[in-house]
């Protein structure tokens, strides 16, 4: 039988029976022990590093980059309006919104099936905001030994200034975090100037003041614990492995049976196997699991114990890979399959629906109107006879610059416009304005007729939009 990745064994003993007496007890939750993360350097932490500062760097610089005399990105809630990068959306878009976080889901089962929890490791914010408080902690209080050494000392003046600048350092961390978290739904240039002097809004302090708290507990106190029992993600990832899924996997072949030994010794002379048990893999790993333990759902495959395995096989002139990036299917001796069918489906919807979105947003005219008959009266008749049917149109100049619309109506012959046939709106604005079309009796011969109304910019004649209504007057018989 070919042998598998072993995995943490959490089966019911079957000496008794299928499922465990009701008198034992099973913890769903264990209390909290802390991890003192060392920290290790090699190529998987540099990439993760870059990766983790350039996401910050975006985080905290989007806000303050300007587009067209506004924030570049910029939610405006209370006018309902999304700014992106030039382009303004409304909730009327929602569609585009839909898109696109289906497209994020399926990128995410993309990297899942094909690299395991990479996501997790190197770009999820929780990861990013706990490696930089650790970055941070291992700035003021030293190495792993020398937190553990301050932790177990008694009060002291070293102790104190050493711990009160870190919870500063963090709590600046998360107001910088609060603040710039809201300045993408307020102007950042004029929050940062109204919060100190408490003219900006009641909402905008509770907001900084929940990010504040919601940064500082998650990525200072919490860290592994959200990632093991408040992440689904790490719930249902396993549903999404397969036997080529690349994992961080232990060598059990070649490394066991595990032990220290002298540098120069022959680990095979001695009956052991190429791990000296160092635990280091142990030491950095930030949720605090041994991965020569097998793949467990904890694993965020940062890849920490890889660049420190792989440190300790260079001081011992060993090969390195004994952890690794691997698959199960490599690991029994098997050739990876990278092109599977399950992630080639996969690939071919992201593909598709990132096709659908870029040409939606090809498509996408900033214009946006609704018309509607009013409801008051079914029709009137004006002084020459004719039938006269009202209105209302609801214009959103969705451009950044201003427009003049013309309006044209189509429908039964003899179907006039009342009054002036153009509309002026501002860049990014919207207006409400009655229109009147009437209609010689003579050409009615139902009681509703459908017309259509169409705006066009006069500077731009792509721009443009159709809307269908009703005619309704009365049959002469």
């Amino acid at each position: 039988m070919s042998e598998r990745i072993p995995s943490r064994d959490v089966t019911p003993d079957p000496a008794v029976g299928q499922h465990p007496p009701v008198s034992v007890q099973q913890n769903m939750y264990a209390s909290r022990q802390h991890i003192y993360v060392r920290e290790i350097k090699g190529l998987f932490q540099r990439l993760r590093r870059s990766a983790n500062w350039v996401l910050m760097l975006l985080f905290f610089g989007m806000p303050w980059l300007t587009w067209g005399g506004r924030p570049a990105v910029w939610f405006d809630l209370p006018a309902r309006e999304f700014h992106i990068l030039g382009g303004t959306f409304y909730p009327q878009e929602f569609m585009l919104l839909s898109w696109l976080l289906i497209i994020c889901a399926f990128g995410l089962f993309l990297i899942t099936v094909f690299a395991g929890r990479v996501w997790c490791g190197y770009t999820c914010p929780q990861s990013v905001w706990t490696f930089l408080y650790i970055w941070v902690e291992h700035r003021l209080e030293g190495t792993r030994n020398r937190r553990i050494k301050l932790d177990r000392q008694p009060f002291s003046v070293d102790k104190a200034w050493r711990k009160t600048a870190k919870h500063i350092v963090w709590l600046m961390i998360a107001l910088a975090t609060g603040v710039t978290f809201v300045g993408y739904f307020t102007p950042i240039r004029e929050l940062v100037v109204a919060l100190p002097t408490l003219e900006a809004h009641g909402w905008a302090y509770f907001w900084v003041g929940f990010f504040v708290v919601f940064t500082y507990l998650n990525a200072g106190w919490l860290r592994e614990q959200v990632c093991i029992y408040m992440c689904p993600y790490a719930r249902f990832q396993s549903v999404m492995f397969d036997r080529d899924t690349l994992i961080v996997s232990y060598d059990t072949a070649r490394g066991e049976p595990r032990g220290s030994r002298k540098r120069d010794a022959d680990p095979k002379a001695q009956g052991l196997g190429d791990c000296i048990d160092c635990e280091l893999c142990v030491q950095v790993c930030p949720t605090g699991i041994d991965i020569r333990d097998g793949l467990q759902y904890e694993c965020i495959s940062c890849a920490a114990c890889i660049d420190a395995c792989d440190s300790v096989m260079d001081r011992m002139g060993y090969p390195r890979g004994l952890v690794r990036y691997t698959t199960e299917r490599a690991l029994e001796g098997g050739k990876t399959h990278i092109l599977r069918p399950r992630l080639a489906g996969y690939l071919a919807a992201l593909l598709v629906m990132m096709g659908l979105f870029a040409w939606a947003l090809g498509e996408r005219v900033p214009l946006e109107f609704d018309l509607e008959r009013d409801r008051n009266s079914l029709y009137q008749q004006t002084r020459d006879g004719r039938i006269s049917n009202v209105y209302t149109l609801n214009v959103r100049n969705l451009d950044d610059r201003e427009h003049i619309y013309r309006i044209y109506v189509d429908g039964p012959e003899g179907l006039t416009l009342v009054g002036n046939d153009t509309l002026r709106i501002g860049a990014n604005s919207s207006r409400i304005a009655a229109i009147e079309l009437t209609l010689d009796p003579e050409q009615i011969d139902m009681p509703s007729k459908t017309i259509e109304v169409r705006l066009v910019s006069q500077s731009d004649a792509s721009i443009s939009q159709t809307r269908e209504s009703r005619f309704i007057g009365q049959i002469r018989r």
